[in-house]
This record gives structure tokens, C-alpha cells and sequence, in this order.
């Protein structure tokens, strides 16, 4: 079997003075790693002003190799805080308005591309399978093929893909579509993001699907597929269930009142609809008087990338917001919203999710939203609560027993959320049910045995990829 060598922006490098277990991702790919033996490569997310980088800091870990990288601060600013996050982010998650592309910051992030490849490249072995991670890596096969590695490369995507009328906003838009050609596997979360990239290709004319997932593009075949998700279903459910009697669980529970609890879990962006929730709560309470003071939404905010303005500006706007509805609705014995703008524990966490009557995943954007799964997999089957899901998450394809909302309808989300406090707990006990057993047959390990076998699949069978001048062939049409 080859060894399997995955690369992502940062490495969830084994820390055994941490208690918590690392999310299902990490869980799934160290698996398949020990499982085949491999390198995982990524960023080790520090960074200095010297233009050279410095060695690459090694980890092993059994038959793992766990490889760490230093960025200069150029680096930083212009491929990630610049191109990934201020133009690929808010492109792929629909936000036009807030794309700030500029010349430099692209060119850094090709060039961050190519010094990941320089640094691989002496690492790799002939029969390596590569499985590259998300928007920030892209180029990355298009400068590993360059350097004139033919291994199989595989690639996931794990937020969405816009449609072309969005995608082709971006002006290097070609040249993303073209590095995407480079690798054997195209993974995304969806069938839409799938069917968008696959539209994409032939609405400008520089591609075409061949059937059967095959596709053809600048000179290349190669396949594209879609591939949700999951999470480690069964080992979180038994997580949660213990962590129901960690002390801070239960000083939350007994702090409820007996209160339903409504939980909101995200990390603080403009996609997750932070702002249009605490509007549809405001109005769930309004429109509900028996409600008010006899329910508790917990939100939950980590900061993330506060170094961008836009991130900034959102923890104020949500901090203001939710300080508005608590002074307009709170008493003297009830806080409408408790607006947390830190981590929790993975433990409390897990704990929280139990204790809530409903989960509260409502972003406009997302390519799946595994709070989503988590929330399922943590409820006690013989009370469980209810999801309430924006259809616009890419959980939603999945989710049939979830109430899907539209995140912009404020007063169907609110709607929602009433239906969800009052549901009795037979159809709560039938949703989840259903939820469930999907979540146990779709976890983490099939996501990531589905994408290895398919990206491998072809090499076993003697069909490698073969270059088609696609390019040409349209233009003699």
C-alpha cells in the first residue's frame, strides 16, 4: 500500500497534554495516515520577518511524520490574511461585495503555493498518493506538476463552490479553474458545488463533463466528485453522554432554571448569519410572550481572524446586538441571550449540545456545518432536541430530519424556532432517529475511505488520467 501524504494549511499536530480528543477531521486523516504511513505538511502558524523560512520542523508520530513549516510575515499577510481570506473566502461564500482583490496579495499566494511544493517535493516517494486540503492550496498541483511529480493527487474543497456568475468575479478566476485541472480528484462537500464547478467549465467554454464523474479541461481528464463530511458519529455520541456530568455542564444546566436551551455554536464570520439570528430570536420572544423569561439562548463566538477589518467590525456589530435585545427584553432573573466571545472546552461543548432542546445552525453560507452533525450526535435518544438548519448549509443535503430555514426570512426562522421549543417528543424522537442512523453509516472514516478509493481507484485499474486538448477541440468547433 503507498504511503499517504496529506497537505493543509495548518497540521493538528498530536498534543497529549490536551485532554479533549481532536475534532473528526483530524481523527479520520491520522487513521488513514497510521493506516498507510505518510506525512502530513502544512503551515506551523508562526511567522518572522526573515526571508527565509528556516528548516522544516519534524514530528513523528509511530508512521506519521508530521512536517512544519514557518511563513515569513509577507507571506502571511498577502497569501493568507490577503488572497485566501479577503478574496477566495468571501467569493466562495457568495459575499462580492466583500472581496478586496489585489495584485500582490495573488501573487503571494502563488508563491506560498510554490514554496509548499519546494518543500514537499524532496519528501515524496514515487508511489505517494497526495491529498491536498482546502481554498488556501489550490496551485498546489499545478506547481507540484511543474517540478515534474506524476504522482496521484487528489484535492477537497471544504467550503462551497459558487456558481459562474459568482466565481467569475474573481479576476484570476482562469487560473483557479486551470489549477484545479492539475489534480486527479476534485473533491466538494455537495452535488451543487459539484454541478457549480462542472457549469463553470462549460458556461466559459474550457472544459466539459465526459460522464461518470470524468471530466476534461485544459489539456487534462480528470474526475470530480462530491463527498460529505461526516464526523467521528459514534465516538462523539459517547463523548457527550459522559461529558453530560462534567461539573461546568452541570453548574449550566442547574443555571437554566429548567429553561429550555436554545445553542448556537460558530465561529465569529459574516457567513454564519450571526446577525439574522439574534433578529429571528428577538422575534421568536415578541411574538411568543409565554416564552419570554422561560428560555435561554446560549451563542457561542470564538474570535477568528480578528487581524481582518471585516472580522473586527462583525465582533462589534454582534457584541452591540446582542447587548440590545438583553437591555430591550432582559429582567432583573432572566438574560435573553448569554453571548460568549471564546472557546469552550470540546468536553462542555459536547455537554451543552445535550442539554439543548434545539441546535441553532443558521448561516447563509456553508460548505457543510459539522455543529450541525455534532449537535445530532449528542442527543440523548430518549429526549432529543431539534435542529434548525439554514438550507443554505451544505448539512441541509444531508439532514432530512433537521427544520430547514431560510436564514434571510426572519420571521420564519423565528417560526421555526417556536415549532422546534413546542415539538412533542415523538416527532423529536423520529427526526433524530432519522438523523441519526445517517450520521452512524455516513461518519468521517467513509468520507475519507470514499475519497482515497476513488482518487485511487483509477491507478489500480491501469486508467491514469490522460492529457485531452479540450482547449483546441472547442475552438475548431
Amino acid at each position: 500500500m503507498s504511503r499517504l501524504v496529506v497537505i493543509s494549511n495548518r497540521v493538528p499536530v498530536p498534543d497529549k497534554k490536551k485532554a479533549a480528543p481532536a475534532g473528526g477531521l483530524a481523527v479520520a486523516l491520522r487513521a488513514a495516515l497510521s493506516e498507510r504511513g505518510g506525512i502530513w505538511l502544512g503551515w506551523s502558524g508562526n511567522s518572522s520577518g526573515d526571508e527565509n523560512p528556516g528548516d522544516l520542523s519534524i514530528l513523528e508520530d509511530g508512521n506519521i511524520t508530521y512536517a512544519l513549516t514557518d511563513l515569513t510575515d509577507r507571506d502571511v499577510e498577502e497569501y493568507y490574511h490577503g488572497f485566501a481570506n479577503r478574496v477566495l473566502w468571501p467569493i466562495c461564500h457568495y459575499r462580492l461585495d466583500l472581496a478586496d482583490y489585489g495584485r500582490k496579495e495573488m501573487t503571494g499566494y502563488f508563491r506560498v503555493n510554490r514554496f509548499f511544493a519546494e518543500r514537499l517535493v524532496p519528501m515524496l516517494k514515487p508511489d505517494d498518493t497526495i491529498w491536498v486540503h482546502d481554498y488556501h492550496l489550490i496551485p498546489l498541483a499545478s506547481e507540484l506538476r511543474q517540478m515534474g511529480v506524476k504522482n496521484r493527487i487528489g484535492f477537497f474543497l471544504h467550503i462551497p463552490l459558487p456558481p459562474a456568475d459568482v466565481l467569475f468575479a474573481m479576476p484570476v478566476h482562469e487560473e483557479i479553474i486551470r489549477a484545479l485541472a492539475h489534480y486527479d480528484l476534485v473533491g466538494f462537500q455537495t452535488d451543487h458545488d459539484l454541478a457549480n464547478f462542472v457549469g463553470a467549465l462549460e458556461r466559459e467554454g474550457i472544459g466539459r463533463s465526459l460522464g461518470n464523474g470524468r471530466l476534461a479541461s485544459f489539456e487534462r481528464r480528470f474526475r470530480g466528485g462530491h463527498y460529505p463530511i461526516g464526523i467521528e458519529t459514534a465516538a462523539f455520541a459517547g463523548f457527550a453522554e459522559r461529558a453530560a456530568h462534567n461539573s461546568m455542564v452541570r453548574r449550566a444546566r442547574d443555571s437554566m432554571a429548567d429553561r429550555p436551551l436554545i445553542i448556537g455554536v460558530d465561529r465569529l464570520d459574516y457567513s454564519k448569519g450571526l446577525t439574522q439570528r439574534i433578529d429571528a430570536y428577538e422575534r421568536f420572544i415578541l411574538e411568543n410572550p409565554r416564552h419570554q423569561g422561560n428560555v435561554t439562548y446560549l451563542q457561542v463566538t470564538p474570535k477568528s481572524r480578528s487581524e481582518v477589518p471585516e472580522y473586527e467590525a462583525m465582533q462589534r456589530t454582534v457584541a452591540e446586538q446582542a447587548g440590545r435585545v438583553n437591555g430591550a427584553l432582559g429582567t432583573v432573573d432572566w438574560v435573553p441571550i448569554r453571548y460568549m466571545n471564546r472557546s469552550v472546552a470540546r468536553p462542555v461543548l459536547a455537554g451543552l449540545y445535550r442539554l439543548a432542546r434545539v441546535g441553532l445552525v443558521t448561516p447563509m453560507r456553508d460548505g457543510m456545518n459539522l455543529v450541525a452533525k455534532e449537535y445530532v450526535a449528542a442527543q440523548d435518544g430518549e429526549n432529543p432536541g431539534v435542529l434548525v438548519l439554514s438550507r443554505f448549509a451544505g448539512a441541509a443535503r444531508e439532514m432530512s430530519g433537521a427544520l430547514l430555514v431560510n436564514p434571510y426570512d426572519i420571521e420564519g426562522t423565528a417560526n421555526a424556532i417556536a415549532r422546534a421549543i413546542d415539538m412533542p417528543l415523538d416527532e423529536r424522537k423520529a427526526r433524530w432517529r432519522q438523523m441519526m442512523d445517517h450520521l452512524l453509516e455516513h461518519d468521517v472514516t467513509r468520507w475519507c475511505d470514499d475519497f482515497l478509493r476513488d482518487l485511487t481507484e483509477e491507478e489500480q485499474a491501469g486508467d491514469h488520467p490522460e492529457p485531452v486538448n479540450w482547449l483546441r477541440s472547442h475552438a475548431q468547433r
